[in-house]
């Protein structure tokens, strides 16, 4: 059947059981997804967009009415954008494990009639990826021009070039590797264990409460740390004062980083699953491209795809290093591999807020030059994408 934009959140039930990267399978699996454009009579179109840890399948609003916010990537997706949605059938699902519409903790387990709280399995960025190749399917697309994604949606990217190779032209892979740091694993520690030590989790069955708000927040607040950068945070905090209302200390005043932190981890608890924010680090820190094959090199081997590689100079969660010696290693296997790094002091975060330069990164790996959502050509002198290889 021909696929049209949909502006709705629709909702797919796969028609088999998925196995699972670890063993056992998932009963009944629904994915949640947004589509935007047309798929072409030739199937040929079809782009995949894989958001971050705690995105979901808005990836855009086209159609700028009232009740449909902005997308996570809204300035990137649409006619005449980098994702232009006159060329391209563009898709974004919640992924497995969320808890945005997709089967997550917070889904009715079949075999119980009860939310499935700690008895979800542990699931893995594969098991993400097979969920969403079989949801393509379902779409009639058995091939995509491209996939992209940062972070968490980065690593699936990869993950699609390794173990489909078949199935994708081109992959854009924003601050991610096949694998994150010990540093990562640890912060990712930290923020599961303020969730773990909250006394309102309840081993994860806290369902239909509110939950392990207090937790959760303090996890955001550290994941946040992570995504600036030490030169960003003295730009745009300093040591002021703090502007934002918030509880008042018993240890004086507070910072305006302290406010601001303490609102996106307040923010978070309003729209985020405590236990899919447990998997979902989890599944982040499993992961290993390599996992299966003697080696990245021999993972490497198999992939087909154009791939880009997205460094930023800023970040310290996937460093640029990292990230080029990925590209450097497909290269030196004979693959199309290219590295491009990202001037920018947002650190880990430039991918969604330096708006021009991802813009300019897009376009210029897909092709065509358009103008970036603020109406420059390329990029801000402080956000410039420089070629690396």
């Amino acid at each position: 059947m021909q696929q049209t934009r949909s502006q709705q959140k629709q909702f797919h039930t796969l028609e088999a059981p998925l196995p699972l990267w670890r063993g056992g399978e998932l009963e009944r699996v629904t994915l949640a997804y947004e589509t935007y454009g047309e798929l072409s009579g030739a199937r040929d179109n079809a782009v995949l967009l894989l958001h971050a840890l705690t995105g979901d399948s808005h990836a855009a609003c086209l159609d700028g009415g009232e009740g449909c916010p902005p997308g996570w990537w809204d300035p990137l997706v649409g006619p005449g954008r980098a994702f232009d949605t006159e060329r391209y059938f563009v898709i974004c699902s919640n992924v497995l494990g969320g808890c945005q519409g997709s089967t997550g903790p917070s889904s009715v387990n079949p075999a119980t009639g009860e939310p499935y709280a700690t008895d979800f399995p542990v699931i893995t960025i594969q098991d993400m990826v097979l969920a969403q190749v079989r949801l393509l399917r379902a779409l009639g697309v058995e091939r995509l021009a491209a996939v992209a994604g940062g972070s968490i949606g980065g690593m699936q990217a990869i993950e699609w070039v390794v173990r489909y190779p078949e199935m994708a032209e081109s992959a854009l892979i924003f601050g991610a590797t096949s694998r994150i740091t010990p540093q990562a694993i640890g912060f990712n520690l930290a923020g599961r264990n303020a969730i773990l030590l909250d006394p309102a989790w309840r081993n994860g069955r806290y369902y239909p409460d509110e939950g392990p708000s207090a937790g959760l927040a303090i996890a955001r607040i550290i994941g946040m740390i992570t995504y600036q950068s030490r030169e960003g945070m003295w730009e745009r905090f300093g040591r002021s004062p703090a502007t934002r209302p918030s509880e008042p200390s018993i240890f004086g005043e507070k910072f305006d980083v302290e406010g601001y932190l303490e609102h996106q981890g307040t923010k978070l608890t309003r729209r985020f699953d405590a236990n899919s924010y447990l998997y979902l680090t989890r599944a982040m820190d499993l992961y290993d491209a390599a996992e299966g094959f003697g080696s990245l090199a021999e993972a490497f081997e198999r992939v087909r795809a154009r791939t880009l590689h997205v460094g930023i100079s800023t970040d310290w969660l996937y460093p640029p290093v990292e990230v080029k010696a990925e590209a450097d290693l497909l290269r030196s296997l004979g693959k199309s591999a290219r590295y491009v790094e990202i001037e920018s002091l947002n650190g880990h975060d430039a991918f969604l807020k330096d708006w021009d330069a991802v813009t300019e990164v897009v376009t210029s790996f897909l092709g065509g030059s358009r103008p970036g959502p603020n109406g420059h050509r390329g990029a801000e002198p402080a956000a410039a994408a420089r070629r690396g290889g």
